[in-house]
């Protein structure tokens, strides 16, 4: 999902450099800086959140234990077992992530109940993430400021400025592409975790009984012993695991062998070594309530609390970062697999694919954040919205992984079933845990999320819909051809129509005909076709067919997470018999006017407004594709659906 910013690699996470030890050491630092920033920040809060005042629970030595285990055993089966251990199996072409999983999945379904079931999933996921991606950036850069007040009290007033403020500077450097920042990242978080396992082991070492926590038998303790008040502690314990998801959404960055790397040597243990930290320094010092309010800038002298907020604050702007590329590139895929209307999209890098920049999306990212920063001022409040959105995508992650299992791998009934029922056992635990949190502030994400899933299948169907009601519309290209086209007088040059149906005539090629009653010399018929794959390759993306009469059907694919280079590999068409030179081609496309029927089928009449609304403020395929303004010809049409 996010982006590669330290070496050049190609899809399958290989680099190009010359000794692979060294190219795997350059990719596993970068992986350590784009992959785990989200999961590196969550010591600011996570423990602390345990140990809310909302639960009543006491911080004595039993409870920390109990506290300590459970995270420890979240780690370990979550990341460790669900997704290092089987789901980064399912990768599509080198691609990991919902989209790239549910895509893969799908392909391999024959029943049209069960593609439908995996793609609304899918879905409902995808539009989830942005949920996550929202509160993520509010909540690290809140904690990581807070930081300020165990310095002093005075700082309170200014915790809000401050963090709106680091907000707004983030979110403004997005537009100029961050490959020059992004080389510091990996070294940074490199040193941020080497920090956090530092810390933790030297207040290990005055409480070294806290290592018991290993044991689950303190966390199962602990869950039967507090019953629902345990229950309760589950939603914070999963903040643990949020930003999990993203080794599996970045494997195509970076390949699944750099991430392994980085999470078992370094990031694991660090992760580990800190929150056990935190723990000996709790069961010495439970019964001060500052402590327990804020354990992690407690774990540091009095001196060096200012200099932990400071580089707290840039692992909190590292994290939020990723989490920003993140929604960039799932929006590209949405974008891509049609799920989302066309949006501006920059590209910031020309070297590497996955540097992109969505404005639209950046600056609704940004006032989302500001607005819950505003609404619940502190981590601790903005701790009930978090989880719920990543939990509901980690259970649906297990769903998807069910089929993939079966169909894909071929694994067999029984383990199978027994890796999804372990999955889907924990990960529905947090679920629940997580759900009683909705009136807290919880369904912030799930609003956002349902919203978004609404906005993405409006726009899928009404898209399936409008081509319908186009393809009644439509003649057959072989009739005009045979039967049409020598009435016209012949003009020279090249007319380079886009056509979204292989087969048929352009809407705007038969509005042509009729109205200027002439033909250009060479006619090609350009589809772009965006396939269910991560990567096309470039010898792979050219089907040419020469029709009657001066006529070619070519068909452009790319994969969904390709970058659209359709100028550049337009001049490739010489070299496939094709008579033209494309800089001095006219490229008449297509634009409809949509209009809601007064009676409408197949989808809610206020769903066709919005889908016509979104159809109207799309971006025009001019623009999107890149073609020069002052050769494009776009011819209207009105459609009713």
């Amino acid at each position: 999902m996010f982006q590669e910013w330290t070496v050049h690699m190609d899809s399958s996470g290989q680099g190009n450099g010359h000794d692979p030890s060294k190219r795997l050491l350059l990719l596993t630092v970068a992986a350590i800086g784009v992959v785990f920033g989200d999961i590196g920040t969550s010591p600011l809060y996570a423990l602390k959140e345990c140990f809310s005042p909302h639960y009543n629970l006491q911080a004595r030595e039993p409870e920390i234990l109990g506290v300590l285990s459970l995270i420890f055993w979240a780690l370990t089966l979550i990341i460790c077992v669900k997704y290092l251990a089987v789901i980064m199996r399912f990768d599509n072409k080198g691609e990991g992530g919902i989209l790239a999983l549910m895509e893969l999945v799908s392909q391999k379904t024959g029943r049209a109940a069960s593609t439908a079931l995996i793609f609304a999933l899918g879905i409902f996921g995808a539009a989830l993430l942005y949920g996550d991606g929202i509160i993520t950036p509010a909540i690290s850069v809140l904690s990581a400021v807070e930081g300020l007040t165990v310095a002093t009290p005075a700082f309170e007033h200014f915790v809000l400025p401050i963090a709106i403020t680091i907000l707004l500077g983030l979110f403004i450097i997005q537009k100029f592409g961050t490959g020059g920042v992004g080389r510091i990242f990996g070294p940074f978080t490199v040193f941020w975790f080497l920090l956090l396992g530092v810390i933790g082991v030297i207040n290990i070492v005055q409480t070294p009984s806290v290592l018991a926590a290993v044991n689950p038998y303190y966390a199962v303790e602990f869950l039967f012993t507090h019953d629902y008040k345990a229950f309760l502690v589950l939603g914070s314990v999963f903040l643990v695991v949020t930003g999990g998801e993203a080794l599996y959404a970045d494997m195509g960055h970076f390949g699944k062998k750099p991430i392994v790397r980085g999470w078992f040597i370094l990031v694991y243990p660090a992760l580990v070594l800190q929150y056990f930290g935190q723990g000996a320094l709790l069961i010495r010092e439970g019964n001060i309530a500052s402590t327990v309010a804020n354990p992690f800038f407690h774990m540091v002298p009095s001196w060096a609390v200012i200099p932990m907020v400071l580089i707290a604050t840039f692992a909190t702007v590292i994290a939020s970062q990723a989490i920003i590329s993140g929604a960039f590139s799932l929006t590209w895929q949405a974008l891509q697999l049609g799920y989302l209307p066309r949006l501006k999209v920059l590209h910031t890098s020309s070297e590497e694919r996955g540097q992109i920049y969505i404005p639209f999306v950046n600056w609704s990212l940004f006032f989302a954040c500001v607005f819950l920063v505003v609404e619940f001022r502190t981590s601790g409040n903005l701790a009930a919205a978090y989880g719920i959105a990543v939990t509901a995508t980690m259970v649906i992650t297990a769903i998807l992984g069910w089929f993939a299992m079966r169909r894909i791998m071929g694994w067999n009934v029984a383990i199978s079933a027994s890796l999804t029922a372990l999955f889907f056992t924990i990960d529905g635990a947090f679920l629940a845990a997580n759900a009683t949190k909705i009136s807290d502030g919880g369904w912030v994400p799930l609003v956002i999320g349902a919203s978004i899933y609404m906005v993405m299948m409006t726009w899928h169907t009404g898209r399936d819909i409008l081509r319908a009601a186009i393809m009644r519309r439509n003649q057959s290209l072989q009739e005009i051809i045979d039967n049409e086209i020598d009435r016209y007088e012949i003009v020279p040059g090249t007319a380079l129509y886009m056509n979204g149906y292989v087969g048929s005539a352009p809407p705007a090629m038969v509005s042509n005909l009729k109205y200027n009653r002439c033909r250009h010399e060479t006619i090609i018929l350009l589809t772009v076709n965006i396939r269910a794959i991560a990567h096309v390759a470039h010898d792979q993306r050219f089907d040419v067919k020469p029709l009657e009469k001066n006529f070619y059907q070519v068909v452009l694919s790319y994969g969904f997470m390709d970058r659209l280079n359709l100028m550049d590999d337009l001049m490739y068409l010489p070299e496939y018999d094709i008579p033209v030179d494309i800089t001095d081609a006219t490229f008449v496309l297509g634009h409809e006017t949509v209009t809601v029927k007064e009676t409408t089928k197949n989808m809610s009449w206020w769903r066709k407004e919005i889908f016509v609304f979104m159809h109207r403020n799309s971006r025009t395929p001019v623009r999107y594709f890149g073609i020069p303004v002052k050769r494009a010809l776009e011819v209207g049409s009105h459609i009713e659906i």
